[in-house]
């Protein structure tokens, strides 16, 4: 990598492996916290499931006027309530989405203007310590994917749910975590593990 052209495209490969190290702990820390999210969802479409298939006139709470109606209101907005904060976090995913997205680009578009004045072994050559290029841009391509496609499924998940769609609501917990794809996640800390060498030489 003493090329003038191969070392450029050694420090944007740098920032973007980075980026990518600081990227994986948000999301990781934003899916904790969708998590408890997505339990209270179900606990409060089970509520109003079981509110809706209860008839209130014939227990003694009958002599509470409009209860019903009061405990579905309440109900109705502490689900209007966890939704948002979902959708928020969802607004953390897709930044976490974009800046990969935008590294890789940037790398990407890099490599297309350098790429005339790289032979093969510019782009193949791999040490002990130090992946190849070839590796390295095929690494982060492979997490920009993974991002894209995670935020994609669960943002669609997302906006199937309604408040008034207790069935749907209540399934939600479970489809969310099957959207996870742990042999991903667990790909990319393997790759930065991998990188670790390249990251810290000089």
């Amino acid at each position: 990598m003493s090329k003038p052209a191969v070392f450029s495209l050694d420090q944007a490969l740098r920032r973007s492996f980075v980026n990518l190290e600081d990227s994986q702990k948000v999301w990781r820390k934003v899916l904790e916290d969708c998590n408890p999210l997505m339990e209270s969802l179900g606990n409060l479409a089970e509520q109003s499931a079981a509110l809706s298939g209860l008839q209130i006139s014939n227990t003694p709470l009958r002599d509470f006027p409009d209860l019903e109606e009061r405990l579905r209101f309440k109900l109705s907005l502490e689900t209007d309530s966890v939704l948002r904060k979902l959708h928020e976090n969802m607004s953390s995913l897709q930044a976490v989405r974009d800046s990969v997205s935008h590294h890789l680009s940037a790398v990407q578009q890099q490599f297309d203007q350098i790429s005339e004045s790289l032979d093969l072994l510019d782009l193949t050559q791999r040490s002990a310590s130090t992946p190849s290029v070839c590796d390295l841009m095929e690494w982060l391509q492979d997490a920009e994917r993974l991002y894209r496609l995670q935020f994609l499924r669960r943002k669609t998940l997302l906006q199937t749910l309604r408040v008034d769609d207790f069935c749907l609501l209540e399934s939600a917990p479970q489809r969310w975590k099957s959207v996870e794809c742990e042999s991903s996640e667990d790909q990319i800390t393997e790759t930065l593990c991998r990188v670790s060498f390249f990251m810290e030489s000089q």
